[in-house]
């Protein structure tokens, strides 16, 4: 009986590994493309054995105003997070303690809202920016992620919501906290990984967004994406730039789930979408 134990446990941690590496490997080709010279990222088949250069990092920080389009991307995205996750958590609660068909009615206008192709928005949403002026500012991109990606956020709290009992509301209301009260100092702390979990998926949808700062910035709130882009489309021999600047990208991302991993992990494991 432990031998099988033993070895159902032995191949579950082999293909555990295998998957992990195949989701790794673009982000290891990318790593050594970024420290390779043109000719070595270029060659048929890949060279492994290479002499690394960190010249093309180098370049993207001092001689490319990489630094300033990292700082316009963390802006945005922790602007887009921490507007989108308190409204998405009070949002959710209302619908999960206030149930009906006018709720049922609302979460699915919700959905159909989300399930817009980005393409049909930016026109409409490039007009507004133009006539408010606001284009290639940071506050539009700001507004319109926290718009496109609310839907989500909401129902994604919707989940955590629904694994608190009412009865937690009701104890705390009897105990002297208004309504509110019991929710801010209750329920919130109760769904903290939840929130957590929220604040990550918003932060990175914003992060990642191409298409919307594509046509709503400029020079001046040019995220990360829209640049390594134009990187890597200049020229060819660009290739090693565009793969030391999606390096750069990865960066503060890693080092935002470092720190909030065990939230991120209980989130997961205790909000599945109901």
């Amino acid at each position: 009986m432990k031998k099988v134990i033993l070895i159902e446990k032995t191949i579950i941690y082999i293909i555990l590994t295998l998957v992990s590496a195949l989701f790794l490997f673009p982000i290891v080709y990318v790593v050594l493309t970024s420290l390779k010279e043109p000719v070595d990222a270029f060659s048929i088949p890949p060279k492994w054995l290479f002499i690394p250069t960190l010249k093309y990092h180098l370049y993207i920080w001092t001689e490319k105003p990489f630094f300033r389009y990292l700082i316009n991307s963390l802006v945005i995205a922790g602007g887009t997070a921490a507007i989108s996750v308190p409204i998405a958590s009070f949002a959710a609660y209302g619908f999960v303690r206030h149930k009906g068909k006018e709720t049922f009615i609302i979460l699915l206008g919700l959905l159909a809202i989300r399930m817009f192709p980005q393409m049909l928005l930016v026109i409409p949403y490039f007009l507004i920016a133009r006539t408010m002026h606001l284009h290639d500012t940071r506050i539009v991109m700001i507004l319109i992620m926290v718009a496109f990606n609310q839907p989500f956020s909401i129902w994604l709290m919707r989940g955590f919501f629904m694994n608190v009992p009412k009865e937690i509301d009701e104890a705390a209301i009897v105990d002297g906290c208004t309504h509110l009260g019991a929710v801010c100092r209750v329920i919130l702390p109760v769904v903290l990984p939840g929130i957590a979990t929220t604040a990550i998926f918003s932060f990175l949808l914003a992060y990642n967004d191409y298409l919307f700062a594509l046509i709503l910035t400029g020079a001046n709130a040019k995220t990360l994406p829209v640049a390594i882009a134009g990187y890597v489309s200049e020229d060819v021999k660009y290739w090693s730039i565009g793969a030391a600047g999606a390096t750069g990208i990865i960066v503060p991302i890693i080092m935002i789930m470092i720190f909030l991993q065990k939230y991120f992990v209980k989130g997961l494991m205790s909000g599945a979408i109901k």
